[in-house]
């Protein structure tokens, strides 16, 4: 996993949360921050996840050569 990706989508995120928050911002537009949003935070997630296995699959090899 790239740090600096995962830190993006994340702060892209916030971005569009503040945008959601703006109260003139229309339904229209509100739905398509909306689907953005919920796209960037499942891939940060899939991120994670992967990098949690990764850390995991390190730590098992390390315990087996001990």
């Amino acid at each position: 996993m790239k740090v600096k990706d995962f830190e993006k989508k994340i702060e892209i995120s916030k971005e569009i949360l503040e945008k959601l928050m703006d109260p003139s911002i229309t339904l229209e537009d509100s739905m398509k921050l909306y689907k953005e949003g919920v796209k960037e935070l499942k891939e940060a997630s899939k991120m994670l996840e992967n990098a949690k296995v990764e850390f995991e699959e390190l730590s098992k090899t390390d315990k087996e050569e001990s």
